[in-house]
C-alpha cells in the first residue's frame, strides 16, 4: 500500500521578518538618492550655484528609476521620512537667544511678513484658480526658507494626485527666485541707500533658501552678513507655528474624515527639542554644525528622490499660473519688508 506523500509543514514566518526585510527594500533606492545627492553637492561646490536645484534636476533626469521595482520603496522613504529627518535637524541651527538678539521691532516685522505673505498666497491663489493648498504651499517657501518650508509644509498638507508635481515645482520656483534675489537684492539695497543694519535685515527677510541669504549678505559686510543670517534664522523658527497651523486648518476642514494626521508631527517636536537643547549650551558647535550639515545632506538626499518620482512631462502640462503665484509672493515680501524698513518698524 502507498504510503501518502507528505508536504513538509512551511515555517510560521518569524515576527521580524517585515523589520529585518524592509530596511534591505529600502537600500536601492537610498543609494540612488543619496549618490545622485552627492553628485549635486560636487557639481556645486566645483561650479557654484544651489545644490537642491541640481538634486532634483538631476533627479528627474533618472525618473525611470520610479518605474524601477527595486528603487520604488526606498526613493519613497527617502522623500518623506528622510526629509522630516533632515527638517528636524535644522533645529540644531537656532537659538532662543539670536532670535532674542534681533530687538522688538525686527521681530514684529518679520513675523508679520511671514503671514502676510501666507495670506497673499492663499489669496494669489484662488484669484489664480488654483488649489488653496498650492497657495499655501508656495507661500510658506516665500515666506519661510524656500525648498525646506516647501517640503515641511507638504509633509503636512492633504495628499493628492499631483501632490508631488506641486510640490517640485514649488522647490524648482523658489530656488530659481532665490538665487535671482541673491544677485539683485544686494543692488537694491544699493539704490535704496540702505545701511548695514538695514541691509541686512531686508536681505534676511526676504531672500528664500538660508545659503542664498549668506551669499548676499556677506557679499556686502561681514556686519550685514551677520544680521541677515540671524534674521533668517528667525524666519526658520517661524517653520514650527506656520508648519502647525497648516496642520491644524485641514484637521478642521477634514474633521469627519475619520484617521486624522497628529497636529504636531514628530519630526517638528523634534526641531523644537533641538532649539530648546542648543538654547541651553548643551550641543557643542562642533556637533551642532555637524547636525546641520546631516540636515543638508538629509535634504539634498530628499530632493533628489522627490525628483526621481517627479515625471517632467507632467511638470510640464502645470502652465504658467503657479510660477506667477511665486514671482507675485516674491515680489509682495520684497516689497513689504522695504516698506517696514522706510517707515521705521
Amino acid at each position: 500500500m502507498t504510503q501518502p506523500t507528505q508536504t513538509p509543514a512551511t515555517p510560521a514566518p518569524s515576527p521580524l521578518a517585515p523589520l529585518l526585510g524592509r530596511p534591505a527594500a529600502l537600500v536601492p533606492g537610498l543609494l540612488a538618492s543619496g549618490t545622485i545627492g552627492m553628485a549635486a553637492a560636487f557639481i556645486a561646490d566645483h561650479y557654484g550655484g544651489p545644490t537642491l536645484l541640481y538634486a532634483l534636476l538631476l533627479g528627474m533626469a533618472f525618473h525611470f528609476l520610479s518605474e524601477e521595482g527595486r528603487c520604488v520603496a526606498g526613493v519613497e522613504f527617502a522623500s518623506r521620512s528622510v526629509l522630516r529627518f533632515g527638517v528636524a535637524l535644522l533645529g540644531a541651527r537656532i537659538t532662543l537667544g539670536q532670535i532674542g538678539s534681533l530687538g522688538a521691532g525686527t521681530l514684529l516685522m518679520t513675523v508679520a511678513s511671514v503671514l502676510a505673505t501666507l495670506a497673499v498666497g492663499w489669496l494669489v491663489a484662488r484669484l489664480l484658480g488654483l488649489r488653496r493648498e498650492l497657495g499655501l504651499l508656495t507661500g510658506g517657501a516665500v515666506a519661510i526658507c524656500g525648498a525646506s518650508a516647501a517640503l515641511a509644509i507638504a509633509a503636512v498638507l492633504p495628499r493628492h494626485a499631483d501632490s508631488e508635481r506641486d510640490t517640485l515645482l514649488t522647490v524648482v520656483g523658489v530656488t530659481t527666485l532665490s538665487t535671482l534675489a541673491m544677485i539683485i537684492y544686494p543692488m537694491v539695497t544699493r539704490a535704496f541707500d540702505l545701511g548695514h543694519v538695514e541691509a541686512g535685515i531686508f536681505l534676511g527677510g526676504t531672500i528664500h533658501d538660508v545659503a542664498q541669504v549668506v551669499g548676499a549678505g556677506y557679499l556686502l559686510a561681514p556686519e550685514t552678513g551677520d544680521i541677515a543670517t540671524v534674521v533668517k534664522l528667525l524666519r526658520v523658527s517661524l517653520l514650527v507655528p506656520v508648519v502647525v497651523g497648516v496642520s491644524w486648518l485641514f484637521r478642521q476642514r477634514h474633521a469627519g474624515g475619520g484617521h486624522r494626521a497628529p497636529l504636531l508631527p514628530g519630526f517638528l517636536l523634534a526641531f523644537v527639542a533641538l532649539v530648546v537643547v542648543n538654547s541651553l549650551g548643551l550641543i557643542p558647535a562642533r556637533i551642532a554644525g555637524g547636525l546641520g550639515e546631516l540636515s543638508r545632506a538629509c535634504l539634498v538626499a530628499a530632493i533628489a528622490a522627490l525628483g526621481i518620482r517627479t515625471s517632467l512631462k507632467r511638470l510640464a502640462l502645470v502652465g504658467w499660473r503657479p510660477i506667477a503665484a511665486l514671482v507675485a509672493e516674491t515680489v509682495f515680501l520684497a516689497a513689504l519688508v522695504l516698506a517696514g524698513l522706510h517707515w521705521g518698524i
